[in-house]
């Protein structure tokens, strides 16, 4: 049997056309010899829909598009597909949908529903009362969702759930394990799917096909990364990362001996969606047993880029606009912007006020130039004076944070006036670790409507500052050079309040990351005043980041929906 894996990359509600790219894909595998197409979780509605799950009416127009679209499309080839499903009790579940001979042929739950980090499954669905293989010609597969691979004890030495979904389709004779999946990506997530995949395959001696949505919905990027491995844990093919692909494997069964799988070809994004009739196959990639594939920092610029471009595609803005400071952190944002939108899309504006350097002015007109951005600059000094004139009764400073902050104010008034007489889309800049301590100004630089840099510490900001400069000056060498300041006081540098970037991020990173008390974290060698200082900043802020608009996710532990703490709070 030749299967394909249709790694498709949806919008969340857009159902009639996730449906169209359910329809054209099903078509390219049926033209190249698959009998059965296997697309991710929730392809139907994009994942995660959060409460449209809530609405009848969105639910009845699921319901309907699977009845007469979806359905129809199996009459020639078998088709897996995700949805949700109201089912016994008028419930709702999370489905595996196996249509085949143009009717439902075998209808999956999913039986372990995440309901930590960024998942929230078990305040919508139910989970599944049992398992059972589902045979399709001479295979008897195991369906499973997503969350029912993730809970084996001897991979984790952990256990979430009292329940193991393949341990028990395995003891009914599955033959070949299907998971159709939403999992979102963080930095290091490719290579712990994998293994841990490896890892299910050779204990259960069964081969897995692993099916995954790609593509940015809100703060969520998803990867990919769709993947096969045979009973021994060999990876007979891996997907692209942040790109769609419709991959195909060839399953031969012998008799009692374990089905094996080998790579088929693919087709490409560029051929998937083409209108050229002749569809051409592209050689999967494979991996030598034991090697895992290698992420380093390009993995976290694709995914920013395609979180930028997912975001203004499926908002329907077009045009983003970044006030460019001369920083390390503006100019990583305009250059992911100009990658993600194209450089005719993207406006920087400069806003110099008396404390910018002449450095940081040339810096940020240079960086437009490179990027080939379009470029204003706006000084600020004369609205400046108008506040002093008015706060102090004289244009003599105070030097004070109320000053510090209302040049930041000015500038996010400057940025949202573009906004809404040009309808640009204002892309924040601040970053992970300046966002953990609220070293941020609430209607000021925390103004717009994406915060690209949200989830990316200041260390990794300036990998990825060196890896959009790998083989040309983009991002004037100065920017990487200079210490980072935010020029709202003479000879201001972030330093003069804050521990070196390398020493907060680890501190955040063991805070914030791996859930550590101060004291534990103290224990790894920082100094515990120190650790106490910042941890004490990283919870005064959380009133701050409850304002910030939505920031893409690269990291295991991401502010915002996957980490939800209270304001008022009080420790002891």
């Amino acid at each position: 049997m030749r299967i394909a894996l249709a790694q498709l990359n949806p919008t969340v509600g857009h159902i009639g056309g996730n449906v169209d790219k359910i329809k054209k894909a099903t078509a390219c595998a049926r033209q190249v010899g698959a009998e059965l197409v296997i697309f991710p979780e929730m392809a139907v509605t994009g994942y995660p829909p959060r409460d449209l799950l809530c609405r009848e009416d969105f639910l009845r127009r699921v319901a309907e598009a699977l009845r007469k679209e979806v359905a129809p499309l199996s009459r020639e080839i078998a088709v897996l597909v995700g949805a949700p499903v109201k089912g016994e009790g008028g419930f709702l579940f999370n489905a595996a949908l196996l249509y085949s001979g143009g009717m439902l042929l075998a209808r999956q739950d999913k039986s372990l529903l995440p309901n930590y980090d960024v998942f929230e499954e078990s305040r919508y669905f139910r989970p599944s009362a049992k398992r059972e293989p589902v045979v399709l010609g001479d295979l008897a597969l195991g369906l499973t969702v997503c969350e029912d691979i993730w809970n084996d004890k001897d991979y984790w030495n952990r256990r979430l759930y009292d329940l193991d979904p393949v341990e028990e389709l395995v003891a009914k004779g599955v033959q070949l394990v299907v998971n159709i999946s939403a999992s979102p990506y963080h930095y290091g997530k490719i290579a712990l799917r994998v293994d841990m995949i490896r890892s299910m395959a050779q204990k259960y001696r069964r081969p897995f096909i692993y099916i995954n949505q790609v593509g940015g919905n809100d703060e969520l990027i998803f990867d990919g990364s769709s993947l096969a491995v045979d009973h021994e844990g060999r990876v007979a093919c891996l997907a692209a990362s942040f790109e769609e692909e419709l991959v195909l494997l060839e399953v031969e069964k012998a008799g009692d001996a374990p089905v094996r799988l080998s790579a088929a070809g693919k087709v490409t994004a560029d051929r998937l969606w083409s209108e050229d009739s002749a569809l051409r196959l592209a050689p999967c990639q494979a991996m030598l047993p034991g090697i895992l594939p290698r992420e380093d920092i390009s993995h976290v610029y694709r995914a920013l880029v395609l979180g930028i471009r997912d975001y203004f595609r499926k908002t329907g803005f077009t045009k983003a606009v970044v006030g460019l400071s001369g920083g390390i952190d503006s100019s990583v944002t305009a250059a992911l912007a100009a990658a993600a939108l194209g450089p005719e899309n993207v406006l920087g504006v400069s806003m110099p006020s008396r404390y910018s350097s002449p450095g940081s002015r040339t810096d940020a007109r240079a960086l437009a130039a490179n990027l080939g951005i379009s470029f204003r600059e706006i000084p600020i000094e004369g609205i400046f004076r108008a506040y002093l004139e008015t706060m102090n009764g004289d244009d003599r400073p105070l030097g004070d944070l109320a000053e510090e902050n209302v040049q930041a104010r000015i500038r996010g008034n400057i940025l949202m006036f573009i906004s809404n007489r040009e309808g640009y889309l204002v892309l924040t800049t601040g970053n992970k670790s300046e966002m953990a301590v609220g070293y941020c100004t609430l209607y000021g630089d925390m103004c717009g409507g994406l915060a690209v840099l949200a989830d990316v510490p200041k260390v990794m900001v300036y990998e990825l500052a060196r890896y959009i400069n790998r083989e040309r000056e983009i991002i004037p060498h100065s920017v990487l050079l200079k210490a980072p300041s935010a020029e709202l006081r003479p000879n201001q540098v972030d330093q003069d309040s804050l521990p070196p970037y390398e020493v907060l991020d680890a501190i955040l990173k063991h805070y914030v990351e791996g859930g550590k008390s101060w004291e534990e974290i103290a224990g790894n060698g920082f100094d515990a005043e120190l650790v106490r200082q910042v941890v004490s900043m990283v919870d005064r802020a959380e009133y701050k980041r409850r304002q910030a608009p939505p920031g893409l996710r690269v990291t295991s532990k991401a502010f915002g929906m996957g980490r939800r703490m209270p304001i008022a709070w009080r420790e002891g």
